[in-house]
């Protein structure tokens, strides 16, 4: 599975509430409004100016605060193709997967703000086409590409009549 897009440069500590601003809550029963609003309160470019397939790059422990799914469902709603930082609140990254947005653990400091990149998470590779560089990853297991390519593990348990990765 391979994905070409603009790369959204974010530091470290990017917590659930930068992402889903705690402030629209109200707006929790309805996911797409509040996917326009996403990442506003750390970029408030973010949102009317990323374009679909581009990358949510972040530092250290992103997605850190809250257990709500509302954070990744909002940036796999925007259009993001997936989210790479040098590591992840556990929560978040688990949510992530389960509602289809891959998050890769990667070394993130040789990507820029609008860097072209090319990801590849069956091989594991991050290629920065701005800088003409190759960064991996520990490839995606089998069985989490295939739930991410069924969109999710809702969708996957829905497709496959059960929790199926043969």
């Amino acid at each position: 599975m391979s994905m070409i897009g603009k790369a959204w440069k974010f530091g470290d500590d990017i917590s659930t509430d930068l992402i889903a601003p705690g402030r629209l809550f109200h707006l929790r029963s309805n996911l797409p409004e509040l996917a326009k609003h996403v990442l506003e309160d750390a970029d408030p470019q973010f949102a009317g100016k990323m374009q679909t397939g581009d990358f949510v790059v972040g530092g250290n422990n992103f997605g850190c605060g809250s257990s709500r799914e509302h954070a990744p469902t909002i940036i796999k709603l925007s259009g993001v193709s997936a989210v790479l930082a040098k590591s992840f609140a556990r929560i978040f990254y688990r949510n992530s997967i389960n509602v289809g947005l891959p998050a890769l653990i990667c070394d993130t400091d040789k990507i820029e703000q609008g860097d072209e990149l090319e990801v590849d998470l069956g091989q594991g590779t991050v290629v920065n086409k701005t800088k003409n560089l190759t960064l991996s990853f520990a490839p995606l297991p089998p069985a989490m590409i295939k739930i991410l390519n069924d969109g999710g593990l809702l969708a996957h348990i829905e497709k496959h009549g059960g929790f199926k990765l043969d």
